[in-house]
């Protein structure tokens, strides 16, 4: 099943605004984005599927590297995002669907050949997306996604060499116990989606791994100040209201450097439908 607090707070109009924002002005999901559409190798390509694509940050650069006649779908449950990205990418060969990603196969009738998820496969019912991407992909048809490294459990080695400074979650979470009596989570080291967790996955649902990789991205205090602004991150957890989480952030961030260098860690999943494509 998903996590029950995956899709909150997403299909509001202030986050949609405040993630847009984000897209514009920070590398973050740009990146991501490239580097997953690259991996899915859209050269000749007719329809590809953005699932979980949000604001169409990922939609973008599937767009950019898919042929002139492909067809890109960007499926999404979260209306305000979507009216977002329906405001700023007017590309004709975009269409925009609002269903969950359970759902994928009622919505694409023709074969895929890739689906690309960024970002969000942690957010669903996995062994139900990934059934219903088998579905839809064509033979030997790509279905490319990352997860987070914390979810996944995976730490790229860029990510060790700075960890040495306390990140910003961590700084939050101190101020928020000294100010507000919080009392931070127990720290477990139990990932939710693990590398073997998500093979087991997609065997069962009848695809195979073309390959897997932990990438890093880098990025500075500033970019996750930025991060942890928009409503659906906003930190601690618990009973707090925006403003107070703002207000404990902006007290963490007086403690850092706006240029340090932070780190990211992503697994990235590549894995196709077997068979030879017609």
């Amino acid at each position: 099943m998903a996590p029950p607090d995956a899709v909150l707070g997403w299909d509001e109009d202030t986050t949609a605004e405040a993630y847009a924002a984000f897209t514009r002005d920070f590398p973050m999901y740009g990146t991501t984005s490239r580097d997953l559409a690259r991996r899915a190798t859209l050269a000749a390509s007719r329809l590809v599927v953005d699932l979980c694509g949000g604001a169409g940050a990922t939609a973008e650069a599937i767009l950019a590297l898919a042929p002139r006649q492909a067809r890109v779908i960007s499926l999404d449950t979260a209306a305000a995002m979507q009216r977002v990205g329906r405001r700023t990418l007017t590309d004709p060969r975009l269409c925009w669907v609002n269903a969950p990603a359970e759902d994928l196969a009622d919505h694409v009738s023709g074969p895929a050949d890739a689906v690309v998820c960024n970002s969000a496969i942690w957010k669903t019912d996995v062994p139900a997306v990934f059934a219903a991407v088998h579905r839809v992909l064509r033979l030997s048809g790509r279905f490319v996604f990352n997860i987070g490294g914390g979810f996944a459990g995976v730490t790229h080695p860029d990510k060790k060499a700075v960890c040495n400074r306390p990140s910003l979650n961590r700084l939050i979470q101190q101020i928020a116990a000294r100010d507000y009596g919080y009392s931070p989570p127990p720290v477990t080291d139990t990932a939710k989606l693990p590398l073997d967790t998500v093979l087991m996955y997609l065997a069962a649902a009848g695809l195979t791994v073309v390959d897997t990789e932990i990438t890093a991205q880098h990025s500075t205090m500033e970019e996750q100040k930025a991060w942890l602004s928009i409503p659906v991150f906003a930190r601690p957890d618990g009973d707090f209201t925006y403003e107070q989480r703002m207000e404990i952030l902006d007290k963490a961030y007086a403690l850092t450097t706006p240029g340090t260098r932070t780190v990211t860690s992503w697994l990235v999943v590549v894995a196709q439908r077997p068979g030879e494509a017609p």
